[in-house]
């Protein structure tokens, strides 16, 4: 007894020395909602909000859109500098905390240079455009097809969005025939519109004015310099090309093939045999890529559902550099946060749709990330996916589900 009365005393006079030793004044990060704003080089605010929560003694936030809640958890406090660093995307908020506010700088690590936004947030604000909830004389629930055209006037993109309206709440997104916009989140005033996102990797304002069933005056703010006009037309029944469509094998080729390292190092190729007799999904991606996020969380339930019928899978990881460590890095984190059971390789080319080709000639072109390549078991391509709709889509992404499930069970019975 006299023992551990003794160990109290001494952990009890060790915790108030350390104690002693934090600066004065020196407040921690409040739980609860934050209003945060990224500004771009115009100026122009792009608004999200985060929620910090404590876990075990150790800070989460999850990033607000819509319905996403996305799952932060590398929190570091040292004073009032605070570090936090998004767990894909290889980018990093450095922020001060002065009382319940936070000031700094949104860091985005590219290949050979860092991109920094100016950061700010405010503690208990639960507003993401405006503080008391606005009017809204429109309603842009259902389907607009959209045109993005850009500051030169001289690159057009197609896409539909897609609104769901609650009062003057505003959720929904926008499909390419590269990939979605994610989750979107906003709010309708009068006849005016805002939407936003940023998710780590990517930092969106969208706006328009809505008269009639068209949306006019339309702008997109992408990251810290890029800005985009767009224009839309309600229409139930517009639609994107086949996404199966887009990208094929040069004539002459019915297989591909291709040897590089996983992340052990150990060479990986279609020849090897945990691939012979199987059905084989070959997946391009990034680290840096949100639709390769969702195409990957789909992909890990989806190959353990199958992987005892005879499918398997393998990743091919193009990152923004050549850099292996650095690769190695980034691609660690996204099998780690997905728990990825199957092998990610680092092939060595980087992002640009030429180097991919180079990596795999067998393509007649490449449009984007994620592209998913499906091989029947005798080795030969049968389907080529440009581009993932991912949950932030709604009935898209459940479309895809149940035709990506459909094609896979045909392949296996074959």
């Amino acid at each position: 007894m006299k023992k551990t009365l003794q160990q109290l005393f001494c952990l009890s006079f060790i915790v108030l020395m350390f104690n002693a030793c934090q600066p004065a004044g020196i407040a921690d990060l409040q739980s609860g909602i934050w209003r945060a704003t990224l500004k771009t080089e115009t100026g122009v605010e792009i608004p999200f909000n985060f929620e910090l929560s404590d876990s075990a003694g150790k800070k989460i936030i999850h990033i607000i859109n819509g319905k996403e809640r996305f799952r932060v958890d590398e929190i570091v406090q040292e004073g009032d500098s605070i570090r936090i660093q998004m767990p894909l995307f290889d980018s990093e908020i450095k922020a001060v905390l002065d009382g319940k506010q936070l000031s700094g700088k949104w860091v985005k690590h590219l290949a050979t240079t860092d991109v920094a936004m100016d950061f700010a947030a405010q503690h208990d604000v639960n507003w993401r455009f405006f503080e008391a909830s606005p009017s809204a004389k429109v309603d842009l629930t259902g389907k607009w097809s959209t045109t993005f055209i850009s500051a030169d006037g001289k690159d057009t993109t197609l896409a539909i969005g897609q609104f769901s309206q609650e009062g003057s709440k505003l959720y929904g997104t926008f499909l390419t025939t590269t990939g979605d916009y994610r989750f979107l989140e906003g709010s309708v005033s009068g006849d005016k519109f805002y939407l936003s996102c940023f998710d780590g990797s990517h930092a969106y304002l969208f706006s328009g004015k809505v008269k009639g069933n068209t949306i006019s005056d339309g702008k997109m703010y992408s990251g810290y310099s890029a800005i985009e006009n767009w224009t839309a037309t309600k229409d139930d029944q517009a639609v994107l090309p086949d996404a199966y469509s887009l990208v094929g094998l040069k004539p002459g080729y019915k297989t591909i093939d291709f040897s590089f390292h996983d992340l052990d190092g150990k060479p990986v190729s279609l020849k090897d045999s945990e691939f012979k007799n199987k059905v084989v999904i070959v997946q391009f991606f990034g680290s840096w890529c949100p639709n390769c996020m969702d195409e990957t969380a789909f992909m890990v339930p989806f190959y353990n559902r199958y992987k005892d019928k005879g499918l398997a899978v393998v990743g091919l990881g193009y990152e923004r550099t050549t850099d292996a460590e650095r690769s190695r890095k980034n691609i660690n984190r996204l099998k780690d946060r997905f728990q990825v059971p199957y092998p990610l390789l680092i092939t060595g080319y980087t992002n640009d749709k030429v180097e991919v080709v180079k990596s795999i000639p067998m393509l007649n072109g490449f449009m984007a990330f994620p592209t998913t390549i499906i091989i029947d078991k005798k080795g030969e391509v049968r389907k080529i996916h440009t581009g993932f709709s991912g949950p932030g889509t709604g009935k898209y992404y459940t479309e895809f589900a149940e035709e990506f499930e459909k094609l896979i069970q045909d392949l296996l019975a074959e």
